[in-house]
């Protein structure tokens, strides 16, 4: 039969997409590749693939399943199958140094941004940024995994050297420009079939881990994600967000290939956007669209459908 592949390594994040392919009645097969088999003398079954995989993957104790979705998605592509979200994407998910260059070729603005390998460099590079307060965060990341502010070298020294500094899975960390937003948010804009689907306020008072799973890990400190105690909620879709933004980012995606992705931005307090993460492994917060009454997992599930009857007919 003919049906769905969805390529991930975390159950928790596609349930909320199966049970919405289960509702239209949609084929589908789940495909977790933290572990398995390739046999490249076989060819690969007919129908539509969709990548969910993420770069956060190491933080569920699944190092390796970026790697191996690597190579079973250019199996697909040396057979011609029909993919969402192919090996560009993943290129781009696991990387956001090659995200920022991507998403310049386009003059969108991106936070000054140094990636540096080792101790020693990390503190070299920081010389750039003296004067003013700027961050440090993974290369491959996801979640804001690794987001440290600083105002001086002093305090970054004592981190680097001290029992508490992580190490990047890739070894890359990148010494960033911190934004300074008037208010404490960021805006994330969704995007399925490479269009628009709507903009989601994000609460960044209490920090910077931002997935807006259901399902996240209930060690982060600073995930705003599931109950919400405050009046105020962290995650708000903004209703007729509009912006020239848009625009620009439909014309990365169509370049890059990518048929759905979250991408964050901050504003100064000159109202100036600045981009920082394409996240083609996206996820919606089910509360902020029950609100709004939109969601997304529904618009995915009625994408993939569309897909796979095209493919059929």
């Amino acid at each position: 039969m003919t049906k769905v592949y969805i390529i991930h390594e975390n159950s928790d994040w596609t349930i909320h997409l199966t049970k919405r392919l289960d509702e239209l009645g949609v084929p589908y097969e789940e495909w977790h590749l933290d572990s398995g088999r390739l046999d490249l003398s076989k060819e690969p079954p007919e129908g539509v693939f969709y990548n969910r995989m993420s770069a956060s993957s190491h933080t569920r104790g699944h190092r390796f399943a970026p790697e191996f979705a690597g190579q079973v998605l250019s199996w697909l592509e040396a057979h011609g199958r029909k993919i969402i979200n192919g090996s560009r994407a993943l290129h781009l998910e696991v990387s956001k140094v090659i995200q920022y260059l991507e998403l310049n070729k386009y003059r969108i603005e991106t936070p000054r941004t140094i990636a540096a390998v080792g101790k020693e460099q990390i503190l070299e590079a920081v010389v750039e940024f003296m004067g003013k307060p700027f961050i440090t965060k993974h290369n491959r990341a996801g979640k804001g995994l690794g987001v440290q502010l600083f105002q001086s070298l002093e305090g970054l020294k004592n981190y680097v050297e001290g029992p508490s500094f992580e190490e990047p899975v890739d070894g890359i960390t990148l010494i960033q420009d911190y934004i300074q937003a008037p208010e404490s948010f960021i805006t994330r804009c969704e995007f399925i079939g490479g269009k628009f689907v709507y903009a989601v306020k994000v609460d960044t008072s209490e920090g910077f881990q931002l997935c807006p799973a259901d399902a996240c890990q209930i060690g982060d400190l600073f995930c705003p994600v599931g109950e919400e105690k405050e009046e105020k909620p962290k995650f708000e879709i903004i209703a007729g967000f509009s912006d020239p933004i848009i625009i620009k980012y439909e014309q990365v995606l169509a370049a890059n290939q990518i048929q759905v992705a979250g991408i964050e931005f901050i504003c100064n307090g000159a109202g100036e956007i600045y981009t920082y993460d394409i996240n083609t492994n996206t996820n919606y917060n089910s509360e902020a669209e029950a609100r709004a009454g939109k969601f997304g997992m529904l618009e995915l599930a009625k994408f993939l459908k569309g897909e796979l009857e095209r493919l059929i007919v």
